[in-house]
């Protein structure tokens, strides 16, 4: 796991409490966990990494601020992108879950029936400029 704390260009604060908004991104490919992460840095946000589902739910359990977290549908393991979807909104009602497929269609993952108002996305729209309106969108709908 890494932690990576990065200010935004013109100096202003994303507002999430007493602390920064809190990003935690979960993917087995590292290409694309470490290009996800940069992109939500270009944000101003706060980026915990992960490679497995057990170490999110570490992050989680340990009672770290997590606003976002952004799950590959194709994370395998113990906790493989739904379980981990599930089992984090078990633990933290409150948190928003992106999940990133290759496709909106994909069978690979069964998040949306086990957790209705998760977020679904294409992977490469996180390397396309989508990123800032899918966090705006992921950040607006959690429970206050």
């Amino acid at each position: 796991m890494s932690t990576a704390d990065v200010g935004t260009a013109s100096g202003t604060m994303p507002q999430g409490g007493c602390y920064r908004i809190q990003v935690l991104v979960v993917g087995r490919h590292k290409r694309w966990r470490d290009e996800a992460a940069a992109q939500v840095r270009l944000l101003g946000y706060q980026v915990t990494a992960c490679d497995r589902g057990v170490d999110a739910m570490t992050v989680l359990a340990l009672g770290l601020p997590v606003d976002v977290m952004v799950v590959d549908s194709g994370l395998q393991g113990g906790l493989c992108c739904t379980q981990l979807a599930v089992e984090a909104r078990s633990l933290r009602p409150g948190l928003r879950i992106v999940v990133a497929g290759d496709s909106l269609d994909a069978p690979e993952t069964e998040t949306p029936a086990q957790v209705p108002d998760a977020l679904r996305v294409r992977r490469d729209q996180f390397q396309n400029g989508m990123v800032a309106s899918l966090m705006r969108e992921a950040l607006a709908d959690r429970a206050a």
